[in-house]
């Protein structure tokens, strides 16, 4: 297979999604967390519904990223109950993988991603996301406003823990001996079904917020987790170049993931997209506009041996966009389209 672009980031499938996705030249479909029956696991003729749909769009369905927070959050935090949840998320991969979907993406972060502003102001005006460690740690011990920072539906779900970042509830020591103990599950069942799990960064990468350590904030962690899964071809990379990008060192990171996850096969798909600043304190921004070059970018992964899909993930949200941003999508869309056929060239040449 060949580097493409699918449309995705969202949870309901409607034939409008579809439609874009056809008119803008993707040739498939991602969903992230999609609408779906089950409160602890989902079933495999619900999500073969999804997959008919958009092969009957003439689209292929190149990924599921997320499962709901609370399908495996006592497995990420090591509480009682974990055995049960890891036996429904298994349930769930083999109900993922037997309705025809290749990749289920997953992260370790309990709490999920932060936010500090979701309006931040960036080219011409447009809002993005920001995250500023300094307003985190000058609200730590205000429990509503470090929910605030969260997902709205994650935020009030689960009880936070109220520290500041010196007093860990849950300690880094702990988080991997947790992820040691549900990847080792769960592998084995991805490996038997043929499907791939594909592990995001930690957004924003930083290492612990409201007292929960964090994993995968810079790339020792990543490299730790491809040994603990011993090579295992099932074992892959969500790699959002954003949150490599916001890490500590900034381009860097993003090259050195792309350097030495490629060649080993072991990117299963992209998140294109990039971020001004680094950790503690970063906005994101519209392609072109950050820390990476991203034309030197996707001749890397080309060279890499990458060859899944890219996808844009976040875009700053334009004048009279929609709640989707279908503007600010096509406009990254229609970059990394111009991008990839540039990479397609040079390596012809």
């Amino acid at each position: 297979m060949t580097i493409r672009i699918a449309v995705g980031q969202f949870h309901d499938l409607t034939d409008e999604r579809l439609r874009f996705a056809a008119q803008i030249g993707a040739t498939g479909i991602q969903m992230n967390n999609p609408s779906l029956p089950g409160e602890t696991r989902w079933e495999e003729k619900d999500l073969r519904a999804l997959v008919q749909k958009v092969e009957a769009a003439g689209l292929k369905f190149e990924a599921i990223e997320n499962v709901p927070t609370h399908f495996y959050h006592k497995a990420m935090l090591g509480l009682e109950g974990r055995d049960e949840q890891i036996e429904n998320y298994r349930t769930t991969i083999r109900a993922v993988a037997r309705a025809g979907v290749p990749i289920l993406g997953y992260h370790f972060m309990p709490n999920s991603v932060w936010s500090t502003d979701r309006n931040a102001p960036t080219r011409g005006g447009a809002l993005a996301r920001r995250f500023d460690m300094a307003v985190v740690d000058a609200n730590s011990t205000d429990l509503e406003t470090l929910r605030s920072y969260m997902p709205t539906t994650l935020g009030h779900a689960f009880s936070m823990p109220l520290k500041s970042k010196e007093e860990a509830v849950i300690t880094e020591e702990e988080m991997w001996a947790n992820y040691e103990y549900f990847i080792k599950a769960v592998l084995p069942v991805a490996e038997e079904e043929g499907i791939r799990l594909a592990l995001h960064p930690d957004d924003p990468p930083v290492p612990m917020l409201g007292g929960v350590a964090r994993l995968f904030y810079r790339q020792e962690g990543f490299k730790r987790a491809y040994e603990l899964a011993g090579g295992s071809k099932a074992w892959a990379l969500d790699l959002c170049l954003g949150c490599c990008s916001e890490m500590s060192g900034g381009k860097v990171n993003v090259t050195e993931m792309i350097e030495y996850f490629g060649p080993k096969g072991a990117i299963a798909y992209i998140h294109f997209r990039d971020v001004q600043g680094s950790v503690p304190d970063f906005t994101e921004c519209f392609i072109g506009d950050g820390n990476f070059d991203p034309a030197e970018v996707m001749v890397l992964l080309a060279k890499s041996g990458f060859d899944g899909f890219l996808l844009d993930d976040h875009v700053p949200k334009m004048d009279d966009d929609s709640t989707w941003n279908h503007r600010g999508r096509a406009h990254a869309i229609g970059y990394m389209q111009g991008l990839l056929r540039m990479a397609e060239f040079l390596r012809a040449a």
